[in-house]
């Protein structure tokens, strides 16, 4: 079994958020290596050639921090998405969404606006002062619950006493996502049947991806099944006793329309009453306007919202030729992003991945011009402080290493909540100790784990 080692002051230290104590490796590498590997096997999860030794471990008040302030961020989201207009329409409007995203969205407004935050991951860093959340990616499609997951089956194997007790704690992102399902079943007086939607067709995705899910919840007091698009109609077009009332969205429209599947068997489920959260307003959540708008303050806000925005929330704007406050004084804000690209970050509204990011300090000032001139002909971008990513310490493994070996990495944390709840913790990093937009899908030294409480 593992032990704490205390990180000294001589050694690599990093942030003091991360606290100063993390779990050591508790069997040899190749063990450890080959239980990673053998978890997210044939899920379409990239080869890393590195991987963590052992969970990334915080003290229990920093885990607190991360989930509370979370999911009062996620509800302020939530208010300031739905008041941007009355209707979904307006909306549509307000936001300029592209027309694709003008699909498959509930009969019933009530549902449908009720629903759409039921599974958020934000993308936060730890700055100089702390917590400071990039983003929040509000869609039944996120990354990180499957592979957090898969590692902390792993970990707790490795870490367990004699009696199944590990030094560490943390949730199970499959048990919450089951408890929560079976709470919005309670709600709306559904059977308890559950219908997982998605597609192996999508590049880097694997059938046994979505299985690992259905298979959970089979085993632990709920029926599911995994649907691809084409066999959606046998969830809702069945005798009653055998629908699936409800079901996990676990696609984008986008990457859907990149290999060319028909969102079509979609819609006619949700038309046909099978709630898929979260539900299309999520989109609303999900754009960075949105972070714009409540950055820069809502006339609903009381004393106390507006202190959680400014202590968590980099200063963000939505990109415009307007004057905006910055650190209580207004300035002009398009001379203003000009001129101060060290310090500013260019977003687009629904860029993912890491796609349409531009860091200033990356880029020389001809092209960050050329990009804030395009952003602001779209109108449906944001700027945002540059947040300098501060570090922790982290046992790695390396391909064909016999010992693992200690590295000092800027992880973007990301949360995990469903329907409110904390659901585990899923950090990316990168293992050669670099910082910047982090992809586990871009780059050979890009890794992954979840961090733990201790």
């Amino acid at each position: 079994m593992a032990t704490f080692e205390h990180i000294g002051t001589t050694r690599l230290s990093g942030h003091p958020w991360f606290g100063r104590h993390h779990l050591t490796p508790a069997a040899p590498v190749d063990t450890i290596r080959q239980m990673l590997r053998h978890e997210l096997r044939d899920t379409g999860w990239p080869y890393q050639r590195v991987l963590p030794a052992a969970p990334m471990a915080i003290p229990r008040t920093s885990y607190a921090e991360v989930f509370r302030a979370s999911a009062a961020l996620v509800e302020l989201l939530r208010r300031t998405a739905l008041e941007t207009a009355p209707t979904t329409e307006g909306r549509l409007a307000a936001y300029r969404m592209p027309e694709s995203e003008n699909q498959l969205f509930m009969r019933d407004a009530v549902i449908e606006e009720r629903y759409p935050d039921c599974v958020v991951r934000p993308d936060l860093v730890i700055g100089p002062t702390g917590p400071r959340f990039l983003e929040f990616n509000v869609s039944g499609a996120l990354g990180g619950v499957v592979e957090t997951h898969s590692r902390l089956e792993v970990w707790r194997r490795l870490h367990a006493d004699e009696e199944g007790r590990t030094l560490f704690s943390s949730p199970s992102p499959f048990a919450v996502r089951a408890e929560m399902f079976r709470s919005l079943c309670a709600e709306l007086a559904l059977a308890p049947r559950v219908a997982i939607v998605g597609s192996a067709q999508v590049e880097g995705v694997e059938n046994r991806y979505f299985q690992i899910e259905a298979d959970y919840y089979n085993n632990h007091g709920l029926t599911a099944r995994f649907f691809e698009p084409e066999e959606l109609s046998e969830a809702w077009d069945r005798a009653p006793h055998l629908r699936y009332p409800v079901g996990l969205r676990n696609f984008t429209i986008p990457d859907w329309l990149d290999v060319g599947l028909d969102t079509t068997p979609v819609q006619e489920a949700l038309d046909n009453g099978c709630l898929l959260v979260g539900t299309q307003t999520s989109t609303f959540m999900h754009s960075k306007l949105t972070m714009g708008l409540l950055s820069e303050g809502r006339p609903w806000m009381s004393t106390a919202d507006r202190a959680l925005v400014d202590r968590y929330v980099p200063w963000t704007r939505i990109l415009s030729d307007r004057r905006t406050a910055r650190e209580g004084q207004e300035v002009e804000l398009l001379p203003f992003v000009v001129k101060n690209r060290d310090l500013l970050v260019l977003k687009a509204g629904l860029g993912e991945s890491g796609k349409q990011v531009v860091i200033g300090r990356e880029v020389d000032q001809a092209a960050w011009e050329s990009a804030v001139g395009a952003a602001v002909v779209d109108g449906t971008s944001v700027v945002q402080d540059f947040v300098p990513p501060q570090t922790c310490q982290v046992s790695l493994i390396a391909d064909g290493a016999d010992e693992a070996h200690d590295v000092e990495v800027a992880p973007v944390l990301g949360p995990l909540l469903f329907g409110g709840r904390p659901a585990g913790l899923f950090c990316r990093f990168y293992g050669d100790g670099s910082a910047g937009i982090v992809s586990v899908r871009a780059g050979t030294s890009s890794s992954d784990n979840c961090m733990v409480a201790i």
